[in-house]
């Protein structure tokens, strides 16, 4: 018996599952308790390269005095370093790139993402924190480059 093709890619798709995120930092910014959280993602498929990711937090107190319960800002921002010998696996080198880290950030709506883009030309890594938004898309971004040797 042969699966359907969209319940085998479902299949690989949980083999191959993103890198999981340490939280290294957790910045309060206001006196509701809304946060800033700083995580640390090791690139699961490139020995050698961390990276650290920063969002916005909302508190309980923000939810019940703005509304919007399940979801948070889309902002974030990313940097990433050599933090060993860097080893590349075997990565999608395509344009649009490779899902490193997702998180929700909604309940159904919105995800924080970090992708990997492999930049040939100048033997570059590219990483690439951006929010994604089923309804409205979200030009919310933030980048950064690891240098190959």
């Amino acid at each position: 018996m042969r699966l359907p093709t969209t319940v085998t890619a479902l299949c690989l798709s949980l083999t191959t599952l993103p890198a999981t995120a340490d939280v290294v930092g957790k910045v309060s910014v206001d006196w509701v308790g809304n946060d800033i959280i700083v995580e640390a993602i090791p690139d699961p498929k490139v020995q050698g390269v961390t990276c650290h990711l920063a969002y916005f937090d909302r508190s309980l107190i923000d939810r019940l005095s703005q509304g919007n319960w399940f979801e948070d800002p889309s902002y974030s921002a990313v940097d990433c370093t050599r933090t060993g010998p860097i080893t590349m696996g075997d990565i999608d080198k395509g344009r649009d790139g490779e899902a490193v880290f997702s998180e929700g950030r909604s309940l159904i709506f919105k995800s924080l993402k970090l992708t990997r883009i492999y930049d040939a030309k100048n033997n570059a890594l590219i990483y690439l924190a951006h929010a994604s938004e089923v309804t409205q898309g979200s030009g919310k971004m933030s980048l950064s480059v690891v240098p190959l040797p």
